[in-house]
């Protein structure tokens, strides 16, 4: 498999730690999003929306990290499950990951960020109290979900899909220096899941680009 990927991307993050956790080899290939590489008319070809990752399997071209992440689960089905058998436990994980992954990530990504300031002429302290302010008005909904759910990780002891959306964004908010005091759940399963290799290896700092 060939990875299009960029270090410090959430999403690309993501699908990282999931083909780490199932074992699979692949190849990557840094798209630099500081660079607008992501625009070339050659990456274009492959994913119109100009985003990372994209996941290139033989012939498939797969985009959107949750996707590539269930396909992943879907054809590597021997080695550990990102989600729960129990069709009620997989829609609670399945909202963890999407609470991240749709409500706090689209919204304070590299492009949005660019956009506030080259086109709102918002300033670097605008741009901050943005960021935190999605990150705490996300984290504080699951905060709260993980009271109800978590064991060492966001769903009891085994690691789902919602800790591979958790720990990129818990990365990004230690970037911006969000306080996160008030969230002690969401920094114990970080953790947690950070003493695991699959996660460790997958960190930004270790990848291509860095």
């Amino acid at each position: 498999m060939i990875l299009y990927d960029y270090c410090r991307s959430s999403a690309a993050y993501r699908v990282r730690i999931a083909l780490n956790l199932k074992h699979v080899e692949y190849q990557q290939v840094p798209i630099s999003l500081l660079a607008g590489e992501q625009r070339s008319a050659d990456y274009l070809a492959r994913n119109p929306q100009g985003l990372v990752p994209a996941l290139q399997d033989g012939e498939l071209l797969l985009t959107q990290s949750l996707a590539i992440c269930e396909y992943l689960d879907e054809t590597c089905a021997n080695a550990q499950p990102l989600l729960p058998e129990n069709s009620g436990d997989r829609a609670i994980v399945r909202a963890m990951a999407q609470l991240v992954a749709c409500d706090i990530h689209p919204v304070n990504n590299l492009r949005m960020l660019n956009y506030l300031v080259s086109e709102l002429g918002a300033s670097d302290a605008q741009k901050t109290q943005w960021y935190r302010h999605w990150i705490y008005q996300g984290f504080n909904a699951l905060e709260q979900t993980l009271s109800d759910t978590a064991g060492e990780y966001s769903f009891g002891n085994t690691v789902t899909l919602a800790d591979l959306c958790l720990v990129p964004q818990v990365f990004n908010a230690n970037r911006f220096k969000c306080n996160l005091d008030s969230y002690p759940n969401i920094v114990r399963v970080n953790e947690n899941c950070l003493k695991l290799r699959a996660f460790a290896d997958a960190h930004p700092d270790l990848q291509p680009g860095a």
